[in-house]
This record gives C-alpha cells, sequence and structure tokens, in this order.
C-alpha cells in the first residue's frame, strides 16, 4: 500500500469521492501543513493553524496508480482558486500535494503540468513534502455518507460524487 494526502477544499468532498474509488482502501478525514500540535475542527476553520483540510488515502497501486488519484484530484475542485473553493475561503482551502516520496514528487509535476493546459487561469496548487497528518474529529469521518441530506452535503458534495461517477465509471469500486 502507499499513501496520498490532498487537499483542495472541504475534505468531506474528497473523502466522498475517493471513498469510491477501486483501489483505495482507506480514507480519513484531517489536517496537515500547520504550526499547531493536534488541531481541532474549530482551530483550523478559524484559518490561525496554518492547516489545510485534507484526506489521507490508502492506496494499492497495483490497482490504481498515484497519477491516476491526481487526475481524480484535479477533476474535484477547481486548482486555480487561490485558498477558495466556492464559498469556502480562507488557507484551509487551500489545493495542495503532500508527496510522500521523490517519485510522489515527480509524478505530481508531472501532473501539475498536464493539467496547465486544460484549465484557464493559472493553477495555484501547492506542492509540498508530507508534514504530521492528524486525523479529523470522529464525526468528520464519512461525514457524507452519515449525512447525505444535510445541506452542504446535497448540494455541494452530491453533485462533485456524480460528475466523479460520470467521468470515472471505471474507477468504481
Amino acid at each position: 500500500m502507499e499513501v496520498a494526502v490532498l487537499g483542495g477544499g472541504c475534505f468531506w468532498c474528497l473523502a466522498a469521492v475517493y471513498g469510491e474509488v477501486r483501489g483505495v482502501t482507506r480514507v480519513a478525514s484531517g489536517y496537515t501543513g500547520g504550526g499547531v500540535p493536534d488541531p481541532t475542527y474549530e482551530q483550523v476553520c478559524a484559518g490561525d493553524t496554518g492547516h489545510a483540510e485534507v484526506v489521507r488515502l490508502e492506496f494499492d497501486p497495483a490497482v490504481i496508480a498515484y497519477h491516476d488519484l491526481l487526475e481524480i484530484f484535479f477533476t474535484l475542485h477547481d486548482p486555480t482558486t487561490l485558498n477558495r473553493q466556492g464559498n469556502d475561503v480562507g488557507t484551509q482551502y487551500r489545493s495542495v500535494i503532500y508527496y510522500q516520496s521523490a517519485e510522489q514528487e515527480s509524478v505530481a509535476r508531472k501532473v501539475l503540468a498536464e493539467m496547465a493546459g486544460v484549465w484557464d487561469a493559472p493553477i495555484v496548487t501547492q506542492l509540498a513534502p508530507a508534514v504530521t497528518f492528524y486525523a479529523a474529529e470522529d464525526y468528520h469521518q464519512n461525514y457524507v455518507a452519515q449525512h447525505p441530506l444535510q445541506g452542504y452535503c446535497a448540494l455541494v458534495v452530491a453533485p462533485k460524487v456524480e460528475k466523479f461517477r460520470a467521468m470515472y465509471a471505471g474507477r468504481l469500486k
């Protein structure tokens, strides 16, 4: 198994999609990239810790390549908006890839270059070495499956999941 850590806005969106990707064996929502040990959701949302909301994926590279996980990542959020995804605004919602190895860094740079030709505006996705990952509170784990009718889940997350299913039907579990 390998690990990927990605931030692209609210972690509920990314977690809901990656939970359906064949080859992804575990998805955890959490925080990384900040200076406060073991931050809480409230601290991260206040924007004072420096952390990003991220998902930590465990995946089988024999089933899905890191490159393919990143391609999915770039269809799930807008990598051209700095510290913002829709109405979610702040550094905690930044677009960021935390690579786990030199190989992942190389693949990420390649995908970033490929995506530059897809988007009309410059990509602002950060690329950074992996740092300590802090799991979010239990109620954030698998949140969308537990609360599908909650407003944000129904109006923001569900369309992203449907888009993934339509674009990547062959990648579904």
